[in-house]
C-alpha cells in the first residue's frame, strides 16, 4: 500500500500539467475561447436585491431557467423543483439530472459547438469550476449571504459557491442488524455480513472512490481484499445502496448519503464514527457567463444559499453557511476531521491519481456493469 499511495506526491505535478490539455480544455480551445479579464474580489459586490425583486427582474427577462444538476435519477431533484416553483411559480424551471461526469463534458461540448443549454451548473466534479473560471466561462457573482458561506466552500471572486452539503458513509437496517450492528466501516468485513452488503461502485463515482481510498489508507489493502470477498451487490448510482437496504434486499448499504439527525426510531441508521473515515463536500454551483437567463440564474443561487433555504433543505443537518446552526447538537461539517472536506477537492483535481485508484478498485471489485441510472440523455437535454 505504501508505495502506491506515496506515488501521489510524485505524480501530482504531472497531473497538473496534463490538466491544461485535458479533453474539456481542448474542446473549448478549439471553439476559439479566450479567458475574460479577471475581476478583483473587491470588484464583485454581494447582491443587495431581495428574492422578490430578483423574481420580478427574472420575469422581465423572460422567466426561464435551465439547471444541470449532478445526481443519480431523473427524479432526484424533484423536491428542489417543487420548492422553487412554490416560491417562484411563474419561472419556467427546467432541472436536468445526470451524473456530474456526464454533465461536465456535455457542457464542454456545448461550448465547443456553441450550443450552450444550461444557465446554472451544480456538480460534484469540483475540479471543473476552477478550470471553467480560468477559461472565462463563469460569471463572477456573489449572491446575498455569500459572505456567510464557509470560506473553503466558495470562490473568493464569486465564480462559484457551494449550495449544499453531501456526505457519504454506510448505513444499515436497524432491525435486521440487531445488537451486533456494525459500529465502524472496519466492522463490515465480519463474516456475518457476507452477502448482506450493497454498494455503489467506487470506480464509477468519484465521491465513493474517495471514500474507498480513505478506507484503503486507513485499514490497508488486506482489509479491502476482505471486503471484496463479502459478495457485495454493486450498482450504478449512489442511491442504490439505500434502495437495497430500504427494500430489505440487503442489511448494509455502503457508499451512500445519509444523516446523523435521524430519529432514534428510524428504520435505518447512517454511521459516521469518531476516528473512522467518512467523506463530505460542498456541492458547487455556478452561473455560466454565456447563460441565456442570467437573472433567473441569480435568483436561483440567491434562493439556494438563503438562510431560510439552508435551514429547510439541509436534510442531513449541515449547511454551507456559517450562521446556520446544525440541528441535534451537530457541529458544522468542516469541524469533523474524519469528513475530509479539504481532501476531496484536492483529490478531484488530480485526475491521473483518480484513474489509478479507479483501475485498482476494478481489480478488486470487477468492472462497472449496467446502464447509467439517470438514463442516456444525449448532448442537449433541457434544450
Amino acid at each position: 500500500m505504501t508505495s502506491f499511495l506515496n506515488r501521489r506526491r510524485v505524480l501530482a505535478a504531472g497531473a497538473a500539467a496534463i490538466g491544461g490539455t485535458a479533453l474539456g480544455g481542448s474542446l473549448v480551445d478549439s471553439a476559439g475561447a479566450t479567458a475574460a479579464p479577471r475581476a478583483k474580489a473587491a470588484d464583485v459586490p454581494e447582491e443587495t436585491r431581495t428574492l422578490d425583486e430578483l423574481y420580478q427582474a427574472a420575469l422581465a427577462d423572460g422567466g426561464n431557467l435551465v439547471v444541470y444538476a449532478g445526481g443519480d435519477t431523473p427524479t432526484q431533484q424533484d423536491a428542489t423543483k417543487a420548492a422553487f416553483r412554490a416560491r417562484f411559480p411563474d419561472i419556467k424551471l427546467t432541472l436536468v439530472v445526470d451524473y456530474s461526469k456526464f454533465h461536465n463534458v456535455r457542457v464542454d461540448n456545448q461550448f465547443a459547438t456553441q450550443t450552450l443549454v444550461p444557465d446554472v451548473m451544480q456538480l460534484q466534479t469540483l475540479q471543473d469550476f476552477p478550470r471553467w473560471k480560468g477559461q472565462g466561462r463563469l460569471l463572477q457573482y456573489k449572491p446575498a449571504g455569500f459572505s456567510q458561506v464557509y470560506d473553503k466552500f466558495k470562490d473568493a471572486d464569486g465564480s462559484w459557491t457551494a449550495i449544499s452539503i453531501v456526505a457519504f458513509s454506510f448505513l444499515y437496517d436497524v432491525a435486521a442488524a440487531g445488537t451486533g450492528a456494525p459500529k465502524t466501516p472496519q466492522d463490515l468485513v465480519g463474516t456475518q455480513w457476507k452477502g448482506q452488503i450493497a454498494s455503489s461502485y467506487p470506480h464509477d463515482d468519484d465521491a465513493v472512490l474517495y471514500l474507498f481510498k480513505l478506507y484503503a489508507e486507513t485499514y490497508g489493502w488486506d482489509w479491502i481484499a476482505q471486503l471484496a470477498a463479502q459478495d457485495i451487490q454493486f450498482g450504478r448510482g449512489t442511491h442504490t445502496p439505500g434502495v437495497a437496504v430500504n427494500t430489505k434486499q440487503k442489511i448494509i448499504g455502503l457508499g451512500a448519503a445519509g444523516t446523523l439527525t435521524a430519529p432514534s426510531t428510524a428504520a435505518t441508521k447512517w454511521v459516521a464514527a469518531d476516528g473512522h473515515p467518512f467523506m463530505g463536500w460542498g456541492q458547487r454551483a455556478a452561473i455560466l457567463k454565456d447563460a441565456k437567463n442570467p437573472t433567473a440564474a441569480k435568483l436561483y443561487l440567491n434562493w439556494q444559499i438563503s438562510a431560510a433555504r439552508q435551514q429547510a433543505a439541509a436534510w442531513n443537518g449541515w449547511s454551507v453557511r456559517t450562521d446556520v446552526t446544525p440541528p441535534g447538537g451537530l457541529a458544522p461539517i468542516w469541524q469533523y476531521p474524519d469528513a475530509h472536506v479539504d481532501g476531496f477537492p484536492r483529490f478531484m483535481a488530480d485526475r491521473a491519481e483518480i484513474e489509478r485508484w479507479k483501475q485498482t478498485f476494478a481489480l478488486y471489485f470487477g468492472e462497472v456493469k449496467g446502464d447509467p441510472s439517470p438514463g442516456w440523455l444525449g448532448l442537449h437535454p433541457g434544450a
